[in-house]
């Protein structure tokens, strides 16, 4: 491109800029709409994107299969003599029951997941990807302690060294030392967690010796599960095996539908854009086309008038973009993506709130702009060529 040609383009760009401007109460209006569909559309992209990754961060090192018993169709507590059943099953290792339960703090009025470590440590409690924030990780044979989450510890002002009661199945308030914060790969997963010596999880809960809550099960080669699962049922009717490859299927299926009402939800605000850019693509104000016919009578080529269109078009499309796109960035995860956090969480009591991990894939950035951006910039080209083609006399007298 040599400096002529640079100079001609800089030239059509800085009067569509002034051209812009001399209609800018109109064109706010426009990038205001424009933008309030883009932050929409946005946030639900990102916090679904933000969530499912939180969701599957959970299932990093869980097991092949977990077992659960059913009783009337509900999960019940499963007999810990199961696993020797289970484990005389070819290609199962190793078989551990798992003890964890739910408990409803009315001092918070959250949830929480409480969670036995059992004597061999806290890498067996579950196979979670837990690490410390601070303090340390509840010892073997050591008891009335307790590792909380980071939300549970801001829920109750606790700290290393400080105490968290907790009401036991007999009413008593049960007494628990501090010993770390957890962090992980998740903060889903963390964030309402407390981690307890097993003994005293079963003490808390009421788990009688002969019970746990499932069973996690090695399998040797995960291509069997299926078949172990099958084996299992036979011998055992009210087992429930769910296996790695299922959990991940619910919770992509679970966030998709959501995800999809979210947008359906949001149908409203996309027909607004729609009828925007038709009503943009119909046709141009009487004093656009004017404006064509003085440019293609003072010698502007339709090439020209096109370039400026675009510019016009453009400046627009992208302003509105890159502004929703920021608003929708901060409203997901610097706000807590309040307008539709509870949509997509959906606990009816929701656990105090926890910061999404900055998450946004290229994709879905350019989906976006495809979706947006360039059907409003060809809106904007179409109306000017039918304009620019036609006789400028003819285009300023019907104007």
């Amino acid at each position: 491109m040599t400096r002529a040609q640079f100079g001609k383009h800089l030239k059509i760009l800085e009067f569509a800029l002034a051209s812009m401007l001399r209609r800018r109460m109109k064109n706010a209006g426009i990038v205001v709409v424009f933008s309030a569909v883009v932050f929409l559309l946005s946030s639900i992209v990102f916090l679904t994107s933000a969530l499912r990754a939180e969701a599957m961060a959970t299932l990093e090192g869980a097991p092949e299969l977990i077992v659960q018993r059913t009783v009337a169709g509900r999960h019940a507590l499963i007999p810990v003599d199961y696993a020797e059943v289970i484990a005389a099953l070819p290609g199962v290792g190793s078989v551990q029951p798992r003890y964890w339960g739910y408990y409803y703090d009315i001092y918070s009025d959250a949830n929480y997941t409480l969670i036995g470590v059992p004597d061999e440590g806290p890498g067996s409690a579950g196979q979670l990807p837990l690490h410390l924030v601070e303090g340390d990780m509840i010892t073997p044979g050591r008891t009335e302690v307790c590792v909380i989450g980071a939300g549970v510890a801001r829920a109750r002002s606790a700290r290393i060294g400080s105490i968290v009661s907790l009401r036991n199945s007999r009413g008593w308030m049960q007494e628990y030392e501090v010993v770390g914060i957890l962090a992980g790969a998740s903060r889903l997963l963390t964030n309402d967690l407390i981690l307890l010596p097993e003994r005293d999880l079963k003490t808390l809960l009421g788990l009688p010796d002969d019970r746990a809550t499932d069973l996690l099960v090695e399998v040797y080669n995960p291509n069997e599960v299926a078949n172990i699962s099958r084996k299992l049922l036979e011998r055992l009717p009210q087992a429930r095996p769910i296996s790695h490859a299922e959990i991940t299927r619910t919770y992509d299926t679970l966030f998709d539908w959501r995800g999809g009402l979210l947008l359906a939800m949001s149908l409203g605000a996309v027909a607004a854009f729609m009828i925007l850019a038709w009503d943009k693509a119909t046709g141009l104000s009487a004093e656009e086309r004017r404006e064509i016919g003085i440019l293609k009578a003072i010698g502007w080529e339709t090439s020209d008038i096109l370039e400026l269109k675009l510019w016009e078009g453009a400046a627009l499309a992208i302003t509105a973009f890159l502004t929703g796109i920021t608003a929708g960035y901060a409203h997901v995860f610097h706000s807590g993506a309040a307008l539709l956090r509870p949509v997509l969480q959906g606990w009816s009591t929701l656990f105090p709130s926890f910061d999404l991990a900055p998450r946004v894939e290229p994709y879905e950035l350019g989906v976006l702009f495809l979706l947006t951006v360039a059907p409003y910039i060809a809106a904007t080209i179409v109306p000017a060529w039918k304009a620019a083609i036609t006789d400028p006399d003819r285009v300023m007298r019907a104007s």
